[in-house]
């Protein structure tokens, strides 16, 4: 059974224009068309889109999803290239994490010396945003 491309993104739980998107991009196979040009997809692509939406939410790139994609073709051969993707993904994660923490705590030191009863121009906080190193 072919779906429409409304049919498929209320399947794979996202917007018609991210199908488009998608399409654009090659990360979903162009879709068949209709005598009267309307978009056919197969009962796979709501897999593959609902696969590619998972990856992102799990933070991997599009580029990064592509590779898997074509990994995932592959078969078992390619599962230990698979875990160096996920690791690398963890591995920029965790920098992230540090970065935020880092931002975290330099939020809170310049929150401690911010008094509510001061004129907003001479709130420390705004001070130590005008180029003051936070590390």
């Amino acid at each position: 059974m072919a779906l429409t491309i409304s049919q498929l993104a209320g399947e794979a739980g996202v917007g018609v224009p991210t199908i488009r998107y998608y399409e654009r991009r090659g990360i979903v196979p162009k879709a068949a068309r209709s005598a009267s040009g309307y978009r056919q997809y197969s009962e796979d692509a709501v897999r593959h889109v609902r696969f590619v939406r998972s990856a992102q939410q799990l933070g991997f790139s599009l580029e990064e999803i592509q590779e898997l994609l074509a990994l995932r073709v592959d078969g078992p051969s390619s599962c230990g290239a698979v875990a160096r993707k996920t690791r690398a993904n963890i591995a920029q994660i965790d920098q992230k994490l540090h970065e935020l923490e880092r931002i975290r705590k330099a939020l809170g030191r310049l929150l401690v010396t911010c008094e509510t009863k001061r004129a907003s121009s001479e709130c420390p906080v705004l001070h130590g945003l005008d180029g003051a190193s936070h590390a």
